[in-house]
């Protein structure tokens, strides 16, 4: 065997010579090698791995640490593990090594040292690998950042647009309700971004930085839903995977768990849900032990939870516990000024020719889109305005393209209603609303759902109609 550097040390000398046999068996296939003792340090050096490190003739690395030569060295991870490392690639200076590292054991099993074999001194001939592995790496770091983004929030209270008083408040109360870590509870018919403000509340929060989980209630069989919330442990049934699968309150755990569609969760789950909220604590299932959580809970729906408290489909408790801060978001129909607004951030997101400056909305469509209630709210809008430029030949979108888009004919006789029919429509709902009072015996809230509007709204329309004192 070719050495400039014998064995020494405190490895057994048998040990050493079995050791340097099976390098002399196969150092047709490396390109050097090195042994070191039970504490990392260098007993022996092939003298083609000193070639490889360019040492100098008169440098002695015997005794030394191994990492006093290759600073990169695994040796004395090998060496404390007694695992092997049978492929790896090391760095030494501008170069790469293709390298094995093998434990030394005596009879008993003891890691008296270790040896290391160089393959190659170019990463080239394992091209082909290392592109597969850096392919893996990329679509690896992609899924990662995907995640990553899921778990955050899309939106800011920038992205709920709308000029008109009802959104100047309802803003405000989302940055109060912001200040506060209590339950939420987002009320509004479909389409009016209740979403949208759930991200927007947890983004102004304290817990910004932590996860936000969404999950949509109507969306998850009833069957699903415990392992879906509360995580399964390993082998807790058959067919369960062999780890540990957390369930949204964990992944929520430090930040929010905005729950879209609460009217639609399950009798069979809201007790247990419940629980969770009153004692912050989760047991996954399958199994015993039980864990601690931090979440903030966000809840939105556009049922009325009344009628279904009342028709025992849904706990009064768990209402109480998700209704600390309740929040009304209004329909479309009540901030008709904000139709403008709203169009114009929408149709930046609507897909255009590449020739295309961009779309615009010309002042007599504008009129037009106000003539509708919207039932479908922001949601049914975005869904004309895609129709009408589906349809549309040039980017410049008129009242006549908005007509063919529009869901179903305008309920107004005309772009915007005269004076006749307006006070008409004022007095009628004046009326309407003294007489809901007068049979709620002054309570607002009550006189609110006698009429089937938000509190908001109706708070709204006491102050416009001078009902307010």
């Amino acid at each position: 065997m070719t050495s400039s550097t014998g064995p020494s040390g405190n490895t057994p000398p048998a040990l050493v010579a079995a050791a340097m046999g099976a390098f002399d068996m196969l150092r047709e296939y490396f390109e050097g090698a090195i042994m070191v003792d039970a504490d990392a340090r260098i007993v022996w050096l092939d003298g083609r791995y000193r070639r490889l490190l360019k040492l100098a003739d008169d440098y002695d690395p015997v005794g030394r640490p191994v990492e006093d030569v290759l600073p990169h060295s695994q040796l004395r991870r090998v060496v404390r593990t007694g695992r092997p490392s049978l492929l790896d690639i090391m760095q030494f200076d501008d170069r790469q090594f293709v390298v094995c590292r093998i434990p030394l054991k005596d009879e008993g099993g003891v890691v008296q040292g270790a040896i290391g074999f160089v393959f190659y001194d170019n990463v080239d001939y394992l091209a082909p690998i290392l592109k597969k592995v850096e392919s893996l790496q990329r679509q690896l770091s992609r899924a990662q950042a995907a995640l990553t983004r899921e778990r955050e929030t899309k939106y800011s209270l920038s992205n709920f647009v709308g000029t008109s008083e009802l959104v100047q408040d309802l803003k405000a109360q989302i940055r109060r309700f912001a200040l506060r870590d209590g339950p939420a509870l987002l009320l509004g018919e479909t389409g009016t971004g209740k979403e949208l403000l759930a991200h927007a509340l947890h983004q102004a929060s304290d817990r910004a930085e932590g996860p936000f989980v969404a999950v949509n209630m109507a969306a998850i069989p009833e069957s699903l839903l415990e392992s879906e919330f509360f995580g399964v442990a390993p082998g807790a049934f058959t067919g369960a995977e062999k780890k540990q699968r957390k369930g949204k309150f964990e992944l929520a755990h430090g930040g929010t768990l905005f729950l879209d569609e609460i009217g639609d969760m399950p009798l069979s789950i809201q007790a247990k849900f419940l629980r969770v909220l009153q004692e912050g604590e989760i047991e996954a299932l399958g199994s015993n032990a039980v864990k601690k959580i931090d979440v903030r809970i966000i809840a939105a729906t556009s049922q009325d939870l009344d009628q279904l408290m009342a028709e025992r489909k849904f706990r009064a408790d768990l209402y109480y516990r998700i209704a600390v801060l309740t929040v009304n978001v209004p329909p479309l129909r009540d901030r008709l000024e904000d139709v403008g607004p709203i169009c114009e951030r929408l149709l930046e997101t609507i897909p255009r020719a590449e020739d295309m400056a961009g779309w615009s909305l010309e002042p007599d469509a504008v009129a037009l889109l106000r003539q509708h209630d919207w039932p479908g709210n922001v949601r049914e809008l975005r869904n004309t305005l895609e129709r009408a430029a589906a349809i549309a030949p040039t980017e410049s979108l008129n009242a006549e393209i908005i007509a063919r888009a529009m869901p179903r004919p305008v309920t107004r006789t005309a772009f915007k209603d005269g004076p006749e029919l307006a006070d008409a429509r004022a007095r009628a709902e004046r009326e309407a609303m003294i007489d809901a009072l007068k049979r709620a015996n002054g309570q607002k809230s009550v006189a609110a759902r006698l009429l089937g509007v938000s509190r908001s709204q109706f708070y709204e329309k006491l102050k416009r109609y001078d009902l307010s004192g």
